[in-house]
């Protein structure tokens, strides 16, 4: 499923779309083998809103289709992705931008930040320099409102960046256009890696809040935002809420096809190992004694 180069097979599959990327640690190790071989990549990071897009915006399906790293973003989808591999945990957008910075000071790898608004990134950009000491940021931009991302202002963004020396480059413009914008520049640059992380960049430059981590730990992170900006978050979570129940109704049901499957099974074989070398043997020679016997009787 993914791109040349990915490190080792998908993990789980969410609503058929692969993971292969199981914590916030094999994210960076991940990222960081690329960067030293001097390959670039696309990091995306699946979430409910995203598993709605994808399943009505076909452009969304193909780039998600050619993503070197899917990791599992939210608390619903490490979830569900654990049915299937124990280990998975969430690795978020937000949780990949500082631990990624701070690899990135140490490999001495320039980054560039791309997206959200032009005082946020700068906001953000002096914070990640004092998050992660000797961080290199070489370039700093935001698009103009309505950016299209299949634009040939989007090539010149992706040129722009390339020529900054930017090795690392995080995506901050929100799904569906952050992942089309990195799948398409990639192709154009694949020296350089694209990490699509959402409203990062804002976190930390204080435009928007981020949840508590005691919220962030129990999974409640939606009803945070939702608490906090209810016009924007409502429609949208009502969508994620509903797929979610789908989900996991078929997931349900998935697994007592399995059970019930595996209870034949055991019938079957039971059944097999009952009669063979007794029924199925002529004169009933491999029956108990007591059985030939009463046969016998008259």
């Amino acid at each position: 499923m993914y791109r040349d180069g990915a490190p080792h097979d998908a993990v789980a599959h969410v609503d058929g779309h692969a993971i292969n990327i199981c914590t916030l640690d094999d994210a960076v190790a991940c990222v960081r083998a690329r960067l030293r071989a001097r390959r670039g990549f696309n990091f995306a990071t699946l979430n409910l809103d995203h598993l709605v897009k994808l399943r009505s915006d076909s452009a969304f399906g193909a780039a998600y289709e050619r993503m070197n790293f899917v990791s599992a973003d939210g608390a619903p989808i490490a979830a569900l992705a654990r049915q299937q591999t124990a280990a998975v945990r969430r690795a978020t957008g937000a949780d990949l931008l500082v631990p990624l910075c701070r690899m990135a000071a140490r490999d001495k790898i320039p980054v560039a930040l791309f997206g959200s608004t032009p005082e946020s990134l700068a906001a953000a950009a002096d914070r990640l320099r004092a998050l992660a000491p000797g961080l290199d940021v070489v370039y700093v931009a935001s698009p103009a409102f309505g950016f299209d991302p299949f634009s040939s202002a989007a090539d010149a963004a992706g040129a722009a960046i390339a020529a900054s020396g930017a090795r690392l480059c995080f995506v901050c413009l929100g799904a569906p256009k952050q992942e089309l914008f990195a799948d398409r520049v990639a192709r154009s640059h694949p020296e350089i890696g694209f990490v699509c992380v959402g409203a990062a960049a804002d976190f930390q430059s204080g435009a928007q809040v981020r949840a508590p981590v005691f919220v962030q730990s129990v999974g409640m992170e939606w009803a945070w935002r939702l608490a906090t900006q209810p016009r924007r978050m409502a429609g949208r979570y009502f969508q994620c809420a509903a797929l979610l129940a789908g989900l996991r109704i078929e997931q349900s049901l998935a697994s007592l096809r399995a059970k019930g499957q595996r209870a034949l099974e055991s019938v079957r074989n039971g059944v097999i190992m009952l009669f063979h070398g007794h029924a199925l043997q002529p004169n009933g020679a491999g029956w108990p004694v007591e059985r030939r016997l009463a046969r016998k009787a008259p």
